[in-house]
C-alpha cells in the first residue's frame, strides 16, 4: 500500500498577481511596483506586494505611509476578499486536474491530495514541474511541497529554503544576565517565529520542495515553530523560552509541554509528524439544476417551444427532487441558428419540484421568445433553489385542504408576480408598535408567510392613513371643534367619539411623533366625512388639531 502523499501550493503574492492579471486584461496596464491596501484596525496597511515592489524593499503588514516613503512611485488598489476569494476557487477548480481531493487553504493556499496520482504525470518531480510551469504561465508566484502529511507540506510549502541565522535575542533562556538583555539585539519579525519574508534571508528558496517517503521528522527539524500552525501566543511563548525549530519542541516532555502552552501544541506537533490523522476535505461541486435538448432541426413554433420545454421540465424536476430542494426561479433559454440567445424567466411565490407548478408560470413567458430564423437548442435551469421541508400529513381530510388552500394561494402569487413583477405583490403583517404608523408592515408576498395568528387589537383605526395634515382649529383646546378648516373645506361636526391617548415611543426620535402625545377622536362631520384627527399636546414642536385619516 502506497504512503499518503500532500502537495501544499502557497501563492504569496495573490491578490498583487491578481490585480496585474485583471491590469493586463483591461484596456490600460498597472505600471510600476504594485502593492494591495487594505484596512486593518483603522489603519492603511499593505497586504500583498508584487515582485517589483518586494525588490524595492516593501513587505505585506507594512503601513502604506511607510511603503510610500520607500518606494515614491508606488501603485495601490484596493483590497477585494471576495474577489479574491473567487480567484482561490478558480485555481481550487484548476488543480483538480492533478488530483480530485483538492482543498483551499485561506487566503492563498491550496493542499492537494496525491496519494495514488502522482504516477499519472510521471512521479512527483514532474508533476511539481508541470504545477510551476502551469503558475508561471498564469504569472502566478508559486512556493509548493510534497510531504507524508499536511502539516508538513504547508510547513514546506512556507518555511523550507530559508536559511536564517537567529540573532541573538534577549529572550533566549541562555542569556540570564539582564545587562545582557539590555544590550542584545533586536529581533526581527520572522525569528519570533512570524513568517519570513517571500524572498528569504540571505538564501534562495527553491521553487518546490519533495520531502522523501517516511522522513517527515528530519524534514521539519529545522523549520522554525511557526511552521506547526500555532496560534501566535504559543509561538512567542516557546521563543521566549529559547525553542525556535521544530526539533528542539519535538524531543520536549508531552506532559510539560501541554501542561505550559496547551494541547494545541501537541495537536499541531502531531499532525505535523503523521501521529494525528488530518484528512483532505475538497470543497463539494456546487448544486446545479439544469437540463437542455438538441433538436435536429431548427423551430420557430411556439407549440414546438412549449413541447420542448414540456420534456426537459420531468428531467428538471426530478433532479430537484433527488437532491430535496425546490425552485424559486426558473430560466428558459433558447439558442437561435443565428447565435443570439433568447431568454424567458419566471419566479415561483415558494419552492416547488413539481411540474404543474411551474409549466403554468412558463407558459406565460414562453410567447415573449423571438424565434428568428430558427431555435437549435433549449436549455431549463433552476437559477435559484431552496431546501424543501417535508410535509407530515396528520389528517387526511384537514390537512389536505389546508395544503390545497395555501398551493392555490401560492399559484396565484406566481400568476401575479409573473405579470407584474414579483416586488409589486405585497401583503400585511402585524407590526410590533402601538403607533397607528408602524402597526402594520408591507412585506413582498413572495417572500413572506401569511400571518397565520389573530391580528392584534390596538383600537379602531380608519381604513386609510395618511401622514397628518394640519386642521384648522383653536390650538389651545383638546375638546373636539365645533367647526374646523381641513383641505380648503369648512366642516362642521356632527359627532365625536374617544379620546384615544397615544403617547410616541420614548427610546426612538421619530420627527413626526415631536408634537408629543396624541389625543385621537373619531369625527362625523354634517357632510358625511369620517375623520380620524387627534390633538397634539405639543413636545420638542408646537402642537395642535391634525388630520391622520378617514373613511
Amino acid at each position: 500500500m502506497s504512503r499518503r502523499r500532500i502537495l501544499s501550493l502557497w501563492f504569496p503574492r495573490l491578490a498583487a498577481e491578481r490585480a496585474l492579471r485583471q491590469a493586463r486584461g483591461g484596456a490600460a496596464g498597472l505600471a510600476g511596483p504594485l502593492v494591495v491596501v487594505g484596512e486593518r484596525n483603522g489603519a492603511q496597511v499593505v497586504t500583498s506586494v508584487s515582485a517589483r515592489a518586494e525588490a524595492a524593499g516593501v513587505a505585506p503588514g507594512q503601513p502604506l505611509r511607510d511603503a510610500g516613503a520607500m518606494c515614491p512611485d508606488l501603485v495601490t488598489v484596493p483590497e477585494d476578499a471576495a474577489g479574491e476569494a473567487a480567484f482561490l476557487t478558480l485555481l481550487r477548480r484548476w488543480a483538480g486536474k492533478f488530483s480530485p481531493w483538492v482543498a483551499e487553504e485561506a487566503p492563498a493556499g491550496l493542499v492537494v491530495d496525491l496519494t495514488g496520482c502522482a504516477h499519472l504525470f510521471g512521479g512527483e518531480a514532474a508533476l511539481m514541474a508541470q504545477v510551476e510551469a502551469d503558475c508561471a504561465e498564469m504569472g502566478l508566484s508559486l512556493r509548493a511541497a510534497v510531504a507524508d502529511t499536511v502539516g508538513a507540506a504547508w510547513a514546506l510549502a512556507r518555511f523550507a529554503g530559508r536559511g536564517d541565522v537567529p540573532l541573538r535575542s534577549g529572550d533566549a533562556i541562555e542569556q540570564e544576565a539582564h545587562a545582557t538583555r539590555s544590550r542584545a539585539a533586536r529581533r526581527r519579525g520572522w525569528e519570533k517565529g512570524g513568517a519570513l519574508p517571500a524572498g528569504g534571508v540571505g538564501a534562495v528558496a527553491p521553487r518546490g520542495v519533495i520531502a522523501a517517503e517516511g522522513k517527515v521528522r528530519q524534514a521539519l527539524g529545522p523549520l522554525p515553530v511557526a511552521a506547526l500552525r500555532l496560534a501566535p501566543e504559543a509561538v512567542e511563548g516557546l521563543v521566549r523560552l529559547g525553542l525556535r525549530r521544530v526539533e528542539d519542541v519535538a524531543v520536549l516532555p508531552r506532559a510539560a509541554l501541554a501542561r505550559r502552552f496547551g494541547a494545541g501544541v501537541l495537536r499541531r506537533l502531531d499532525q505535523a509528524l503523521g501521529l494525528e490523522p488530518e484528512p483532505v476535505t475538497p470543497a463539494g461541486a456546487p448544486l446545479h439544476f439544469a437540463a437542455r435538448i438538441s433538436l435536429p432541426e431548427p423551430i420557430g413554433l411556439l407549440a414546438d417551444v412549449e413541447a420542448g420545454v414540456d420534456r426537459l421540465l420531468p428531467v428538471l424536476c426530478a433532479r430537484l427532487r433527488r437532491h430535496g430542494r425546490g425552485a424559486r426561479r426558473v430560466r428558459v433559454q433558447a439558442f437561435r441558428a443565428d447565435g443570439r440567445v433568447e431568454v424567458a424567466e419566471v419566479g415561483l411565490a415558494r419552492a416547488s419540484d413539481r411540474e404543474d407548478r411551474i409549466r403554468p408560470l412558463l407558459w406565460m413567458k414562453l410567447g415573449d421568445l423571438d424565434a428568428g430564423f430558427g431555435i437549435d437548442m433549449l436549455r431549463l435551469e433552476a437559477v435559484e433553489t431552496e431546501a424543501l421541508a417535508p410535509v407530515q400529513h396528520r389528517s387526511p381530510v384537514g390537512v389536505a385542504g389546508v395544503a390545497a388552500q395555501g398551493a392555490g394561494l401560492d399559484d396565484l402569487l406566481g400568476k401575479l408576480g409573473v405579470r407584474l413583477g414579483a416586488e409589486a405583490v405585497t401583503r400585511f403583517h402585524p407590526g410590533e408598535s402601538h403607533v397607528p404608523e408602524k402597526g402594520a408592515q408591507v412585506l413582498a408576498a413572495a417572500w413572506s408567510e401569511p400571518f397565520a395568528g389573530p391580528w392584534p387589537k390596538r383600537g379602531l383605526r380608519p381604513l386609510r392613513l395618511f401622514r397628518p395634515e394640519p386642521v384648522g382649529a383653536p390650538e389651545d383646546d383638546p375638546t373636539p371643534p365645533a367647526r374646523f378648516r381641513w383641505r380648503r373645506r369648512e366642516m362642521v361636526t356632527r359627532f365625536a367619539t374617544g379620546p384615544e391617548r397615544i403617547a410616541p415611543e420614548w427610546w426612538l426620535d421619530d420627527p413626526d411623533w415631536r408634537t408629543g402625545p396624541r389625543d385621537y377622536w373619531r369625527v362625523e362631520t354634517e357632510g358625511g366625512e369620517r375623520l380620524w384627527l387627534f390633538f397634539a399636546h405639543g413636545g420638542d414642536v408646537t402642537g395642535g388639531w391634525f388630520c391622520h385619516g378617514g373613511e
